[in-house]
């Protein structure tokens, strides 16, 4: 009996980045059939990346509460009745000692968030240290401290800061519903700052916010569009704090979460996908069909600024069941 060969032919490359992605094209993918999308984004991932390769970062909250912002998913800000209280900023040796342990249980970017409208130059100039104090452990740097003004994006270069997070959130038509205290295009001014600093850009969103399939379809197309896109597009689902105006929101279906993350790796093939905020409520088998859709990065530790985050030995169990190594 003769065996023919089956030459496996990998799809042509995704959207070019000349070509804005419309939102009607990013709902036709969310409408595709569950096993087509998640098999289409598979095959895109690994023209890209190694398929059993994650990339671990940690995130410390070095500044939490008291936020002047409003968002409503967000329990650090000052409109909302929670049991995050105002705390003041972490020392240097506070953060790198934190650090350090990150790195040696095997994270490689050290993330950094503080609860600001945007910082205070005196603030930014106590996080410069940080920054290359971190940086200094050969870890990879990232900073998330709001909106910038103009010179700070070029001063957190400096000291050696390799990522900046500044998340869109939302659609900008699901915008207004979350947040009223800035404007969209406060976030797109930031996020051109970080750009023009020479920065590399951690841009996502969240989704579980009681928006439309619709809504989180005009999410993908904002990351998708930004030129160049985003070296990594964390993915959220939201996790529900009492107090928050978004305690009670609907939960979505497991499988739109999966959907969100295969279509964020089919229209933005090159940017690491991070499963993010909301995985400790997800089972193992739902993350593990986030990985085969693209995710390939994950906040690694137990905790993601105010909330849980499956810890290390669960993580490292998990990675074992599948076959994944750190980058």
């Amino acid at each position: 009996m003769t065996h023919s060969t089956i030459v496996f032919q990998r799809p042509a490359s995704p959207h070019p980045q000349s070509t804005l992605w419309q939102v009607e094209e990013i709902e036709a993918l969310f409408a595709l059939p569950f096993m087509e999308l998640v098999f289409r984004a598979a095959e895109v991932h690994r023209q890209f990346f190694d398929p059993n390769k994650v990339q671990l970062s940690t995130l410390l909250s070095i500044k939490t509460g008291g936020c002047p912002e409003d968002c409503g998913y967000c329990p650090q800000s000052v409109h909302h009745e929670t049991p995050v209280d105002n705390q003041p900023m972490l020392s240097a040796e506070q953060v790198v000692e934190v650090a350090r342990i990150a790195r040696e249980n095997g994270a490689s970017r050290f993330c950094m968030g503080a609860a600001w409208r945007g910082p205070k130059d005196a603030d930014l100039q106590k996080t410069l240290a940080m920054v290359s104090e971190v940086k200094a452990l050969g870890l990879e740097t990232c900073a998330t401290f709001g909106m910038l003004a103009d010179g700070q994006a070029e001063q957190l270069k400096a000291a050696g800061l390799d990522y900046y997070n500044h998340n869109l959130d939302t659609s900008p038509d699901k915008y207004g519903d979350i947040i009223h205290s800035r404007e969209y295009q406060d976030r797109m001014d930031t996020l051109g700052k970080v750009r023009k600093a020479g920065l590399n850009v951690c841009c996502g969103g969240i989704v579980g916010m009681d928006e439309t399939r619709q809504d989180r379809a005009g999410l993908i197309a904002q990351l998708a569009n930004l030129d160049p896109q985003p070296e990594s597009v964390p993915i959220n689902n939201l996790v529900k704090v009492d107090g928050t105006p978004l305690a009670d929101a609907e939960e979505i279906d497991w499988t739109e979460f999966v959907r969100a993350i295969a279509v964020a790796r089919l229209t933005m093939p090159k940017s690491y996908v991070r499963l993010s905020a909301g995985r400790r409520g997800m089972p193992e088998a739902m993350q593990a069909l986030c990985f085969l859709a693209g995710a390939n990065s994950i906040f690694y530790g137990d905790k993601l600024l105010t909330t849980g985050n499956p810890d290390v030995a669960a993580d490292r169990a998990l990675m074992d069941k599948l076959d994944l190594s750190a980058l």
